[in-house]
């Protein structure tokens, strides 16, 4: 073992976060440390690196254990550049700086950070903390603690740092909400929840198994308490027939099991706000582009939101994803081209940048002002499903206690401050929801929640993420951004996307290397003649040729119902409950019918062409 934690207890007011803490970590050993916002996962891993105390309880090291931290928000030195701090952080830890350079600045190209003296008071927020991963998964450590390593990092940045520290030497303990990341990774889970830690020797998938295991044993052993409670309550109340020691023991028996508490549920967040109608024209946009300087971001990008469109952007950090977001919300303007936007959209941004300057618009969050005022500065009530709701009863779903909603702003986690941007944003009874980085510093159990709505959603969800197991559960179609600002188009999931990315990758090796094997065989005779590029052979996935097979039967099997809910909604006559209902249901599988009729649509062409080419 190269770190012990016996007892451990810490608290910031007089509820305990962390309560008789045990945990122990061995030799090589990486472990992710999951739980709700503001359950103390920061707080665990900041104990460990020696940043804070606990106020009980032990942290005993091996001998000269070497330790890298990663904060959630890192800070560095006056007039320190970019190359400085990384390798003053490698330096700290005993290794020589001529040894050190070259892979710092390997690690912060690959990090897209090639500017090494660049003064990191400059920097943005997401910046500063790829320079901080770099100090500390630079020099070799016998324990590397990661708090939220993902955030800020584009795709390929967390595929690169997924393959860096699966095969890192040392031990490693992080808190991270990438599901995929986290499943990668580590080999055992530590959950915080009510303040203790749980440990499961499994990876992610295999502890959402092993935790409902565990609550079902503790509902058991609480369902088995109480029916002895009940047993032993109609002995009492029958009165004792004698003083005996038998009987006294009985009595205190009976007020030991009604002592007891009983298993504390797990709190979670409740998404029910309804959306605004939508009609025929949503947004549109046509030759758009928007550029800085010399650099252009976003070229001629033409595109028509359908209803209940589900779309992902994804490129690599600073392509211009949150410029595009800010176009779509009205935020920026472009530079070139048009956008129409409907009459009855209502959008709803939620924005990866929150920030306290009150010239920061949406973003801005007056640490001083009170969780439910900022709230009801937005809406006092939202009608959902359920009738009219209170912005007091919203925050409770949001899991924002009494105490905390007359609390400031400025003494929630980073986490919690996220949650209450995404109630906001749903008190708006948006129609079009744009979800810039989403996953960052939300927890699982919220993220799971969010998805499940966003499933049952009644308008357009556009995200921007680099999470791949979000877009691969919410996303239909994704946009890439590519050189010279342009957005080419895939469908399906981020899966789907890497998988194509991956087939085209392999074809243009392959072209290559007959072409240069051609060229060999040719001889100098023909160095004057351009060979024609091979064109890319257009083929079916396995999905697609399975979901090829199946899509007209699928629409029809819709076209069907469609014509029996018309049935049906004659035969309601006026029965207005029948009609809401039926009316609803017509209404999903229009929806439904649309996204196939679509689908099929791409799909057919895409048969056509591959007919085509094997004419």
């Amino acid at each position: 073992m190269i770190a012990v934690i016996e007892g451990l207890e810490k608290s910031y007011s007089e509820k305990p976060l962390l309560h008789n803490v045990q945990l122990s970590l061995a030799e090589g050993e990486k472990v992710g440390v999951i739980g709700q916002n503001g359950c103390g996962k920061s707080t665990l891993l900041k104990i460990l690196a020696g940043v804070e105390k606990p106020d009980h309880g032990s942290v005993v090291f091996g001998n000269h254990v070497v330790i890298s931290y990663l904060p959630q928000d890192p800070d560095f030195a006056d007039g320190q550049t970019v190359l400085q701090a990384v390798l003053e952080s490698g330096k700290a830890r005993g290794e020589e700086i001529w040894d050190l350079e070259g892979r710092a600045k390997s690690i912060l190209t690959r990090l897209g950070l090639p500017e090494y003296d660049r003064l990191c008071s400059v920097l943005s927020g997401g910046q500063k903390k790829r320079v901080a991963l770099a100090a500390a998964i630079l020099a070799p450590a016998d324990l590397l603690i990661l708090d939220e390593p993902t955030n800020h990092l584009d795709s390929e940045m967390v595929e690169w740092l997924e393959q860096y520290l699966k095969s890192w030497r040392g031990a490693l303990i992080m808190v991270t909400h990438d599901r995929y990341f986290l499943d990668s990774v580590t080999g055992r889970i530590v959950e915080i929840f009510r303040g203790e830690a749980f440990s499961y020797e499994t990876g992610y998938e295999g502890f959402l198994e092993k935790k409902m295991e565990r609550m079902q044993l503790e509902q058991s052993a609480e369902q088995k308490r109480q029916n002895l409670l009940r047993k032993e309550l109609a002995w009492v109340r029958r009165g004792a027939q004698a003083r005996s020691t038998k009987q006294k023991a009985r009595l205190e028996r009976f007020e030991e099991l009604n002592a007891r508490k009983a298993p504390e549920q797990e709190g979670t967040v409740s998404m029910s706000a309804a959306s605004a109608r939508m009609g025929r024209t949503t947004i549109e946009l046509h030759d758009v582009c928007k550029g800085y300087g010399d650099r252009e971001l976003i070229r001629n990008f033409t595109y028509i939101f359908r209803k209940w469109d589900r779309v992902g952007f994804i490129g690599e950090n600073g392509c211009g994803k949150t410029t595009l977001m800010r176009i779509l919300a009205g935020e920026e303007q472009p530079d070139s081209g048009n956008i129409e936007v409907g009459q009855t959209i209502q959008i709803g941004y939620y924005s990866q940048l929150l920030s306290t300057d009150p010239a920061d618009g949406i973003r801005y969050m007056d640490p001083e002002k009170r969780v439910i005022d900022y709230i009801r500065d937005t809406a006092e009530y939202v009608r959902t499903d359920e009738g009219l709701i209170s912005a007091s009863k919203m925050l409770e779903r949001f899991l924002f206690s009494g105490d905390q909603q007359y609390g400031r702003i400025g003494k929630l986690s980073g986490g919690e401050k996220r949650r209450l941007n995404l109630l906001r944003v749903l008190m708006q009874a948006p129609n079009v929801l744009i979800l810039d980085e989403p996953t960052n510093d939300l927890d699982l159990t919220t993220l799971t929640v969010l998805e499940d709505y966003l499933d049952r959603f009644d308008g357009i969800v556009i995200a921007v993420s680099h999470d791949r197991y979000f877009l691969d559960r919410v996303v239909s179609r994704i946009f890439a951004f590519e050189e010279g600002g342009k957005l080419r188009q895939y469908e399906g999931g981020y899966t789907d996307y890497y998988r194509k990315k991956q087939e085209e990758s392999s074809l243009a090796t392959e072209s290559e290397k007959r072409s240069g094997a051609r060229g060999k065989e040719r001889g100098a005779g023909a160095g004057n003649e351009k060979e024609k590029p091979r064109r890319t052979r257009l083929k079916f996935t396995w999905q697609e040729a399975k979901e090829y097979e199946t899509i007209e039967s699928e629409i029809e099997a819709l076209e069907q119902e469609a014509g029996q809910l018309e049935q049906d909604m004659s035969d309601a006559g006026s029965n207005y409950v029948r009609l809401n209902e039926l009316q609803k249901k017509k209404e999903e599988t229009a929806r439904k019918l649309d996204e196939k009729m679509e689908r099929w649509s791409y799909l057919e062409e895409l048969a056509e062409r591959i007919r085509e080419q094997d004419s």
